[in-house]
């Protein structure tokens, strides 16, 4: 799916090779040379295989769908990896290949099944509107701010007032009130129906916002308040005396919504329109994280994908074509270098072995078929494990992103390489406690 797994697997196979070399007393340099030559053809293989269908938006959305039921075949969602693989391309797609995937919100709900999850377009805030307030309001001017909506304290540490009367504690709450009241006037003024403040607002503030047709939502956490603000197009405010350059954000609706038994908020129509939010649903807080973290990277991988549109494809058809061409180059590699090329190989082959092995079938077998058919340029064709035999990929719909894929290759063999270089480690010997510790 994301290639995690892959990349760890494949620089533990590298490593495993090079050792094999270092002890028929092969140089680590000549090794690193060598690895290098192979993953240049490697390279080359894989992008020659690579297919792009960005500019055929129906066939570049069914090679995400592909994608992405690849990717979560592997996780918790696997049983309903038709319906999450559906939201997820639908949630990158609204993107419009914007680099930001923060515009896509995973809202956790516990209750009913994984099945009930849906896409919300728009964003989705977990607070209440304030009490007396309007429920749903149409074109909204948005402000979105961080400051103190409360009285102001002294903010001198064991600092007191003392007073000698009554007459004089209501002379400060007065004061207190009117400079409340001042604040309020002040971002009335910016023109906005709408306040969403990162901190408390108390009641006075609100009974004032209500008297002013204003909308007033506290309290919201501070990274839904820096993704809200990246969603409507809006500054976050903290100080009030300059209106004409405060940018209020925009939507066309906020409405209060139920998801199980919560309110939320729901933002329709946002400035920037590509946001949306997935809510997750599950029976309990185990499931709904596994989910979201299952979720995560099929999100990834298609938002890789949506950047670069090439893709190939899976099942250990990539490997196995990669670990022909390697071999192919071994012929042209004069010298000690040759032994490293072909251990490469070697190494790529074994994750097609591995995922046999895992599966439970006979790898060698399934392998040796593999080979084969790679000998003759089917370059498709990849490891089935429902009949337990080798099958064309292309017509399974089992790919993967081109861009995923290359990185695994190279990251695996920079990974490889690094240690390689490694001679020798030098541990401290550890401190010794003190006899009283």
């Amino acid at each position: 799916g994301d290639g995690t797994t892959s990349v760890v697997v494949l620089a533990a196979e590298l490593l495993r090779n090079a050792q094999i070399l270092v002890e028929q007393r092969m140089h680590p340099q000549v090794i690193i040379k060598g690895y290098r030559i192979a993953l240049a053809a490697a390279r080359e293989k894989l992008e020659s295989l690579a297919t792009d269908n960005g500019k055929d938006d129906v066939a570049f959305r069914e090679d995400l769908l592909r994608i992405a039921r690849t990717t979560l075949s592997s996780k918790l969602l696997k049983h309903e990896k038709e319906h999450f693989a559906t939201l997820a391309v639908n949630a990158v797609l609204r993107l419009r290949g914007k680099p930001n995937l923060d515009y896509i919100q995973v809202l956790k709900k516990a209750g009913a099944t994984l099945k009930d999850s849906f896409l919300e377009e728009g964003f989705i805030l977990e607070k209440k509107i304030g009490v007396g307030m309007p429920k749903k309001l149409e074109n909204c001017r948005i402000m979105v701010a961080n400051c103190q909506m409360d009285t102001d304290k002294i903010k001198i540490y064991g600092a007191r007032v003392k007073v000698d009367s009554f007459e004089a504690v209501a002379e400060i709450e007065a004061a207190e009130k009117e400079k409340m009241r001042n604040k309020v006037d002040r971002i009335a003024a910016h023109g906005c129906n709408v306040f969403i403040n990162r901190q408390l607002i108390y009641n006075y503030p609100e009974q004032l916002f209500k008297d002013a047709g204003i909308m007033a939502i506290e309290h919201s956490d501070f990274e839904g308040t820096e993704r809200l603000a990246a969603v409507l197009g809006a500054d976050i405010t903290s100080t009030f005396e300059n209106p004409e350059e405060t940018k209020l954000g925009f939507c066309t609706m906020i409405s209060e919504m139920m998801i199980g038994e919560d309110k939320v908020i729901k933002f329709t129509g946002c400035a920037e329109n590509e946001a949306c939010t997935i809510v997750l649903r599950g029976a309990s807080t185990h499931i709904l994280d596994e989910a979201e973290r299952s979720l995560h990277d099929a999100l990834a991988v298609l938002y890789q994908t949506v950047q670069d549109t090439r893709v190939c494809h899976g099942g250990g058809a990539m490997e196995m074509a990669m670990s022909a061409a390697v071999m192919e180059k071994v012929t042209d590699v004069p010298g000690k270098e040759s032994a490293a090329v072909e251990h490469f190989a070697m190494a790529l082959r074994q994750i097609p072995m591995i995922l046999a092995d895992n599966a439970g079938f006979d790898s060698q077998e399934l392998c040796g078929q593999l080979k084969a058919a790679h000998a003759k340029g089917q370059h498709t064709m990849g490891l089935e494990f429902t009949h337990g035999g080798i099958a064309d990929m292309e017509q399974l719909g089992i790919m993967e992103s081109f861009r995923s894929k290359m990185s695994q290759l190279c990251s695996a063999a920079e990974a490889a390489e690094m240690i390689i270089r490694v001679d020798d480690i030098i541990k401290n010997a550890p401190r010794q406690r003190d006899g009283g510790m």
